[in-house]
């Protein structure tokens, strides 16, 4: 048996040094296999844009306490007519709210000696309470190394850099909404014809389709960041009629209700939709924030609608240790919304939200935490999904720890670790509707995936691509098609010519052997793939048998629709020639041992719509589910065996 799938795929990432990005741009290729034995249904790079929804569901009004505040001179608050209001995105399908308290609901202390700003302020203040300065950068210019800046409620349209050397506090004023806009409102709009224009658009961004500036997109098959179906993706500009985003078009005669076209060289833009009585805003700046002081911490604002390239990493990033972002809402940036480049960065309660590329990147981020993120709706442009695309893609990190967070409905993988991420917990976290992987491990090693939920992924819910010493216990892997998919392919750890080797580490990495050895897959429900497997094992190279690997499931339950839908319980590799399958779980274990006290049902569903074993299948715990490591009791809340994901 013989079969053809797409397994050529790329990664990318770029070297923050001294607060530079370099142009040092790493690509992983995905060697095809010789034979294959098994067909499915094929990879796609092409995006799916039905995949994401944009119906605004769920808001929130969370408030963060003051811990002790000190009441600054007393001062009216600042206008903020025109100011924009925080958007309540669709987080439906996570099991509980996630990512930032809704922008102007945060209460943080207000230190004595802290220093102010308002983008209403006179000019000439001095940042004291009663005279702030009228810009944030103008406020970091002044602060010292450990002062606290309080950002007045209002729009800051500004790129502010915290320089090397300043450990600073940036926080919004208790209860006051504040917004960091790349945006500019456009008026003065002339008819002609079926669309009208402004004149003096003066603005020419760099559209530059990859990490490195100036570089053309590739041209090999699965070497291209632009699908063709839409090609003004790594085009920044972006413009917004009463919030909404329009699409941009190549020509003026493109131009219909909807979108909008940047004539550069008339110095016009053009929509074509009628503006009158609306509020239309452009975008005009490039970056939000670059944050280059150790130690630095953001919190209680909104970044939304910069015009950020695609090499320029992200319209904020992060580029020292010990950075903190925590209730903090980006959104609506051209490429990227967030890039984390430096160690012991802390994500609490942030979100992510329709940014045109990715949500978050992140590279040589040793260290690196999310906490209640929402990662929802990214890969708004629709790029390829590979090199980069979706909701956070990390590479050459080691420790990674995703606890209690939410990636949904993102145009490409929900999360990805490619290029030698080590020590990668995740935990609490949810997988929702993604048009890529729900979750994808790619060459990395040593991963807990813990009391998760995915749901409704396109591609393959979980997916473990030389990968080892990997722990899947008490997820619900519903739907997608291969629901878990654990894959060897040819490329080798002590190959110098294939890229993603992380270069601080011994040549070859004995920590990182590019191998699926060691994964146990135990009190899972995996049920509803729609592809031809639910637990597939597959070495490319028909070199690893799966028991030499030592893969071992137990404890779990299958749901099929019948005896042949999918066509197989589990593909197993044998090593020489073509994996072992086997229709079902009684002959599965017969054949090697493994899986001795899971169930297979067949027919209905087993889960709800939510993804929640439905309580009837409850009761079949005590003879299935083995008990955890101890490690994970503090993950699931209970030491007591247990199916599933925990939902509370």
């Amino acid at each position: 048996m013989r079969f053809t799938r797409k397994t050529a795929m790329t990664a990318a990432a770029v070297v923050l040094i001294s607060g530079v990005a370099t142009a040092a741009v790493v690509t992983t290729h995905h060697p095809a296999p010789v034979t294959k034995s098994l067909s499915r249904t094929a990879d796609t790079t092409a995006s799916t844009a039905s995949k994401i929804v944009a119906d605004p569901v769920i808001g929130s009004s969370t408030t963060v306490k003051a811990e002790t505040s000190v009441a600054p001179a007393t001062v009216a608050a600042p206008a903020t007519v025109g100011s924009p209001t925080d958007t309540a995105w669709n987080i439906s399908g996570a099991r509980a709210r996630r990512g930032a308290a809704t922008v102007g609901t945060t209460a943080y202390a207000v230190p004595t000696g802290a220093i102010f700003a308002s983008p209403t302020a006179a000019a000439g203040g001095n940042g004291r309470a009663a005279t702030p300065y009228k810009t944030a950068q103008a406020a970091i210019n002044a602060a010292p190394s450990g002062a606290t800046i309080v950002l007045r409620g209002g729009t800051y349209h500004e790129n502010i850099t915290v320089p090397a050397g300043k450990k600073l506090t940036i926080q919004a004023y208790p209860k006051e909404a504040v917004w960091f806009d790349g945006t500019e409102a456009q008026t003065g709009w002339t008819a002609s014809g079926s669309k009208w224009y402004v004149g003096g658009w003066n603005h020419v961004f760099d559209s530059s389709p990859t990490f490195t500036r100036g570089a053309p997109d590739g041209t090999s098959a699965g070497w291209q960041w632009i699908n063709p179906a839409y090609p003004m993706a790594a085009h920044p500009e972006e413009l917004f009629i009463d919030g909404a985003p329009q699409r941009q078009v190549a020509s003026l005669s493109q131009v219909v209700p909807g979108t909008f076209f940047a004539d550069t060289t008339a110095h016009r833009l053009y929509i074509g939709s009628n503006p009158s009585g609306h509020q239309v805003r452009a975008a005009t700046l490039t970056k939000a924030m670059s944050l280059r002081g150790a130690g630095t911490t953001v919190r209680g604002i909104g970044i939304r609608g910069y015009a950020t390239s695609v090499w320029m990493m992200g319209a904020v990033t992060v580029e020292a240790p010990g950075t903190r972002l925590e209730n903090v809402s980006i959104s609506d940036t051209a490429t990227t919304g967030l890039f984390v480049g430096a160690s012991s960065a802390t994500l609490q309660s942030v979100t992510v939200a329709r940014n045109g590329l990715m949500g978050i990147g992140a590279n040589y981020a040793d260290g690196l935490t999310l906490n209640n993120v929402l990662s929802v709706q990214n890969n708004s442009e629709h790029f390829n999904r590979a090199p980069v695309s979706g909701g956070l893609k990390v590479t050459k990190t080691r420790g990674l720890t995703i606890r209690n967070s939410a990636f949904l409905r993102n145009d490409g993988p929900g999360l990805w670790t490619d290029q030698s991420v080590y020590a990668i917990s995740v935990a609490g976290t949810d997988f929702v509707g993604n048009a890529g992987h729900g979750a994808f491990f790619e060459i990395s090693q040593k991963v807990d995936f813990v009391n998760n939920l995915l749901l409704g992924n396109l591609d393959s819910a979980l997916k473990i691509n030389d990968t080892g010493s990997v722990r899947v216990w008490n997820n619900t892997i519903v739907g997608g098609d291969r629901t878990l998919e654990i894959v060897q392919d040819g490329r080798k750890a002590n190959d110098p010519s294939v890229p993603g080797h992380d270069m601080r580490q011994p040549f070859p990495d004995p920590t990182m052997p590019w191998l699926i050895r060691n994964i146990s897959v135990a009190n899972n429900v995996i049920a509803g793939t729609t592809g031809n497997c639910a637990l597939c094992v597959e070495d490319y190279t028909h070199t690893y048998s799966a028991s030499s690997l030592n893969i071992t499931p137990n404890g779990n339950m299958y749901q099929r629709t019948s005896g042949s839908s999918p066509t197989w319980l589990v593909v197993w590799s044998r090593g020489a020639g073509n994996p072992a399958v086997y229709t079902l779980r009684s002959s599965f274990t017969k054949a090697t041992g493994q899986d001795p006290r899971s169930k297979e049902f067949f027919g209905n569903p087993i889960t709800a719509s939510n993804g929640q074993l439905l309580s009837a299948y409850t009761s079949w715990r005590s003879s299935t589910a083995i008990t955890p490591p101890s490690a994970f009791t503090s993950l699931l809340g209970t030491a007591t065996p247990q199916l599933g994901a925990i939902f509370n």
